[in-house]
C-alpha cells in the first residue's frame, strides 16, 4: 500500500471525532475534536487536514443499527462522505462503528475526565478505536 496516513472520522451532529494513523499504518492517535460549523466549513477543515497530514485514505464510522440495518444517520453519513470524497479526491472506506462509542465511554468512565469534557473526549476516542480496529484488521494490510 502507498505511504500516507489514514484519517478516521466519528461523525456526529455536533462534533466530529478525529484520529490519524502514523505513516506506516500501525497506530492511531486522536486529534482535536472538530466542533461542527456547517457541512461546507467542516468539509473544508477536513480537506485541509488531509493535505497537511499526507492522508491517503479516509475512514468513516458506519453507523449501522445494532441489527445491521442502515439507519437514517447512515444515509446522512454517506452523503457527507460522498461530498468529502469529491472535495478531497481521496478514497473513503466505511467501517462498522457499532461498538466504538460504547467502548470509548467505558474506557473514559474510570479516567477522571470532567463530565463536560467527556463528550469531545468520547468522540476523539471513538475515532481512535475505530481507526485502530481497522489498522488491526487484515484488510488494512492489503
Amino acid at each position: 500500500s502507498t505511504v500516507g496516513r489514514i484519517l478516521a472520522l466519528d461523525l456526529g451532529k455536533k462534533r466530529i471525532g478525529l484520529a490519524l494513523s502514523d505513516e506506516l499504518g500501525f497506530t492511531a492517535q486522536g486529534l482535536k475534536t472538530l466542533e461542527r460549523e456547517g457541512r461546507r466549513d467542516d468539509i473544508e477543515v477536513l480537506r485541509r487536514l488531509t493535505v497537511e497530514n499526507n492522508v491517503k485514505l479516509i475512514l468513516v464510522g458506519d453507523p449501522l443499527h445494532m441489527s445491521g440495518e442502515k439507519s437514517r444517520q447512515g444515509e446522512y453519513t454517506r452523503e457527507f462522505a460522498r461530498e468529502l470524497e469529491y472535495k478531497t479526491g481521496l478514497p473513503i472506506r466505511f467501517w462498522d462503528e457499532r461498538w466504538t462509542s460504547r467502548e470509548a465511554e467505558r474506557t473514559l468512565r474510570g479516567s477522571g475526565i470532567a463530565h463536560d469534557e467527556r463528550k469531545p473526549a468520547i468522540d476523539r476516542l471513538s475515532a481512535v478505536i475505530l481507526l485502530q480496529s481497522y489498522l488491526d484488521s487484515a484488510e488494512a494490510s492489503q
